[in-house]
């Protein structure tokens, strides 16, 4: 018996690694987005609104990228992820430029408005850092800076990106906001639920104990 429990937990080890090949989330969608430099030099109400040809629902995570190079003090980097079902739902991700690097995070329904949830005004962000804006339906919005999380589970409801826009100018009389560089936007959604592979380590343990129970009965038995 006890060569056979051997056996069968180098078995379990053995399988987990080829199980995990064959049982990929089929619900998996990853996204990159290159933003040039020019697609910022615009005021908000210039900003073209960017369908994307897939949805991301249910739980996904927006990591950006900004190696965008700012033209003066007071320019702006902003990225706007827009509701599939209303437009006027959006999250919104503010980067100022150097030295200050000012950061904050908006957020926009049609109940509450438009508001800021977050606002570093020095030191928000950092070049060398990626900025990571998660969401799942059941725990909300969450927003890592780079350092540290600045927002933790907000409650945004049912949120399922489909579109974007960038902006960085507050006045059409300003100047450029950024003269080089980019932005580089990942997206990645899906399901955890449809996932078969998270459940397969329960499934051997109950294999495992049911079958130590028929030996242990038959033994006694015997």
């Amino acid at each position: 018996m006890k060569y056979l429990l051997t056996l069968i937990f180098l078995s379990g080890f053995v399988m987990l690694p080829i199980f995990a090949e064959e049982s990929k989330n089929p619900t998996l969608i990853f996204d990159t987005i290159e933003i040039p430099s020019s697609d910022f030099n615009k005021i908000l109400r210039d900003a073209n609104i960017i369908q994307m040809q897939r949805s991301h629902a249910i739980s996904w995570q927006v990591t950006i990228d900004n190696n965008l190079v700012y033209a003066n003090p007071d320019g702006d980097a902003v990225l706007r992820i827009y509701d599939k079902d209303n437009p006027e739902k959006l999250v919104e991700i503010g980067m100022g430029s150097q030295p200050n690097e000012k950061f904050w995070i908006a957020v926009q329904t049609p109940k509450e408005g438009y508001i800021v949830v977050h606002s570093d005004l020095e030191r928000g962000w950092s070049p060398e850092s990626k900025t990571v804006v998660s969401y799942t339906e059941r725990a909300g919005l969450t927003v890592n800076n780079g350092a540290r999380i600045v927002v933790s589970n907000l409650d945004i409801g049912e949120f399922v990106i489909n579109s974007y826009s960038v902006h960085g100018m507050e006045s059409s009389t300003d100047p450029p906001a950024v003269n080089s560089g980019s932005m580089t936007v990942e997206i990645m959604s899906g399901d955890p639920a449809k996932n078969p592979f998270a459940f397969f380590p329960f499934y051997v343990a109950a294999g495992v104990g049911i079958l130590v129970g028929i030996l242990y009965l038959t033994k006694k038995r015997s």
